[in-house]
Order: structure tokens, then C-alpha cells, then sequence
């Protein structure tokens, strides 16, 4: 459990470090309210992102193991539960496609 922790804190601090680093070019004329706003946009696309992949990394691996369980015991179960799974995975692909809209805006 706390390995499960310590990786996801890894994870978010990867992600802020990538949108610290998105921040460094900035244009020569910048205005408080300009930096505060960029600044805002690419935290929360960075956010958004970590968040997304760490629910949805969650919720495959749970459900992706019960969906293996319930294909022993009966195969013809098995392309009914990997739709579950790509329902799970569909989670990480709407906060990328959010996060590249947040990027867009700066």
C-alpha cells in the first residue's frame, strides 16, 4: 500500500515539474495578469492530466484483475469485461483531451 502511495506522488510531482518546465518560456512584454493567468492554465492541465491517468490506472488495474477472475471461472465473460476495462481506460484519454484544450488557451 504504501508503495502504491509513494509511486503516485511520484507521478503528480513528474507532472508539475513537466508544467514548472512548460513555464519557463514566457514572452519578453508580460503583465501580472497574463503570468497569473498562464501560470493558473498550465496547473490545471497538469492537474487534470495526473489526475485522470492516476484514476484511471486505478480503476483498470481493478477492474482488469476482477474481469481475469470472472474469465476463469467463465470465458464467455471475458469480451463483455474488457469493454469495462476500455470504459476505464476511455477516463485517461478525456483528461488528456482536456489538458491539451487547457494548453491551448495559454
Amino acid at each position: 500500500m504504501k508503495r502504491r502511495y509513494k509511486t503516485i506522488s511520484l507521478v503528480l510531482m513528474g507532472v508539475l515539474a513537466s508544467a514548472a518546465s512548460a513555464l519557463a518560456e514566457t514572452p519578453a512584454i508580460v503583465t501580472a495578469d497574463d503570468s497569473n493567468r498562464t501560470i493558473g492554465l498550465a496547473l490545471a492541465a497538469g492537474i487534470t492530466m495526473g489526475l485522470s491517468v492516476i484514476g484511471s490506472g486505478m480503476a483498470v488495474g481493478r477492474i482488469g484483475a476482477a474481469a481475469m477472475g470472472a474469465a476463469a471461472e467463465k470465458p464467455e465473460l471475458l469480451t463483455r469485461s474488457l469493454l469495462f476495462v476500455a470504459l476505464a481506460e476511455g477516463l485517461a484519454v478525456l483528461g488528456f483531451a482536456i489538458a491539451i484544450m487547457l494548453v491551448q488557451k495559454i
